[in-house]
């Protein structure tokens, strides 16, 4: 079990993803310098209600199984880029740098 401190950092990183943007569970990883995706979709999956859950998606762009499709729609809400007709998130187009908006507080 991760710690309530790692816990903390992994929910930062996903609430600062923006809208219309993904990372995979690993980037979330590689982000924090810490732990790795397996690690991170613990956090995800027990913590993860509070903040943007569905932009963080496996590595080849599959979204959350969970909640019904819920992650497809909220996804496909905000523009998310998506490779048909597999219905996969185009990681390319939609894989967020790190950097925040112009504005948006926080690091960059």
């Amino acid at each position: 079990m991760p710690s309530e401190e790692y816990v903390e950092r992994v929910l930062s990183v996903v609430e600062r993803i923006p809208p219309g943007a993904v990372l995979a569970y690993g980037d979330v990883a590689e982000y924090l310098g810490d732990g790795g995706p397996r690690q991170v979709g613990w956090v995800m999956s027990h913590y993860g209600g509070s903040v943007p859950w569905w932009r963080v998606v496996r590595s080849d762009g599959r979204p959350a199984d969970c909640h019904a499709g819920e992650a497809i729609r909220r996804l496909r809400g905000e523009g998310t880029p998506f490779r048909e007709p597999s219905g996969r998130v185009d990681m390319a187009a939609a894989r967020w740098d790190g950097a925040l908006a112009e504005g948006a507080g926080g690091q960059s």
